[in-house]
């Protein structure tokens, strides 16, 4: 019975997160659509494992827990690694920071659940909850919990991007830019996307015409574009199959003139868009906004920048208005919970 009641709702909840998938991969629902699936889907593989049922639900809860409790130490140690080998700016410090926090919420979860649980068990309960550092205990660990599972959520949408199939025979593809080594160099990130840019190129039946997008930044001595064109051509991409797009200085405007070039040539218009894998949800956000109907592929990326990426794209997504005022909302209501309850448990 539990098999047949986890199998309806898996299904029903992957049948409406497909749904909304193939209408729009930008929106923000998806995240959470997809969580609602495989929080049925595990439950309903479990069940049906037959007489081994108890043994793998035991091992799948304390695997899970373990995985829990590594990860700030993961998330530090990935932090100092990116520390060693990009330098000391804040965006490398995202994930020692995400790593720091996350063990003071795992450890503000064990006071609470642990040390007041045994140590204090002749203390009254209302003395015990009227206690500051239960409640601040309470409140850090909440608090803590619920940034890492919205976070968590949106990384698992951002890796299920990665391997969702990925339609051939595309007319063009836009490549965006990233900043260049000292001034006129391709760096390994662009490289990446441009090595990924490449591979659909060769593997696409009617070769595309490839979109190298990128201006010159102020510190930089010839356009993102000229620098990727050379790149391309370097590497087999005959000219007449590059059209350059030198002028955007974000991944917006990347995005708006790229698809200008587009609006004024004739013919189907089929289009993918290659940056950074960790980069693809956020740049599907923009090309929504200017009108650019296109399919997100994202490039390699070395496994320890990873991490601090990721975590900038969820600053960057949370930084827009509404998806703030919804992530707040949440964590209000979440600390709204957390004192109702200890209201009323005195």
């Amino acid at each position: 019975m539990a098999a047949l009641i986890f199998g309806i709702f898996a299904l029903f909840w992957w049948v409406v997160f497909f749904h909304y998938f193939r209408r729009d991969r930008s929106r923000y629902r998806n995240c959470y659509l997809l969580l609602l699936a495989f929080l049925f889907t595990v439950p309903f593989l479990i069940s049906i494992s037959g007489p081994n049922f108890s043994t793998i639900a035991v091992v799948t809860a304390y695997a899970i827990m373990i995985t829990l409790l590594i990860v700030p130490f993961f998330l530090i140690y990935n932090g100092v690694v990116m520390i060693r080998r990009e330098g000391h700016q804040l965006a490398h410090l995202l994930s020692l920071i995400l790593g720091i926090i996350i063990l003071i919420g795992e450890i503000a979860t064990a006071r609470v659940t642990v040390y007041y649980a045994f140590t204090n068990i002749d203390v009254p309960l209302p003395e015990l909850y009227r206690s500051a550092p239960f409640v601040a205990g309470s409140l850090i660990s909440v608090s803590v919990i619920y940034g890492s599972l919205a976070f968590l959520i949106f990384m698992f949408y951002v890796l299920f991007l990665q391997i969702v199939p990925i339609k051939r025979d595309f007319d063009y593809v836009i490549i965006l830019g990233a900043g260049l080594v000292d001034g006129e160099r391709i760096g390994k990130l662009l490289r990446d996307r441009l090595d990924k840019a490449i591979k659909v190129y060769r593997k696409d039946p009617t070769p595309p015409k490839m979109i190298p997008s990128g201006g010159q930044g102020g510190d930089e001595k010839l356009a993102e574009a000229a620098a990727m064109k050379a790149y391309l051509l370097e590497n087999g991409i005959p000219e007449e199959d590059i059209l350059t797009e030198d002028r955007s200085t974000n991944t917006l405007q990347n995005l708006q003139y790229s698809k200008e070039i587009l609006d004024g040539l004739e013919g189907r218009k089929y289009t993918a868009l290659v940056t950074s894998n960790y980069h693809v949800y956020r740049a599907l956000r923009h090309a929504k906004k200017v009108g650019l109907v296109c399919t997100g592929i994202g490039g390699h990326v070395t496994f320890y920048y990873w991490p601090s990426a990721l975590i900038r794209e969820f600053i960057a997504i949370h930084t827009e208005k509404k998806h703030l005022l919804l992530f707040l909302g949440g964590w209000l209501a979440c600390m709204a919970a957390v004192l109702g309850w200890i209201y009323l448990a005195n």
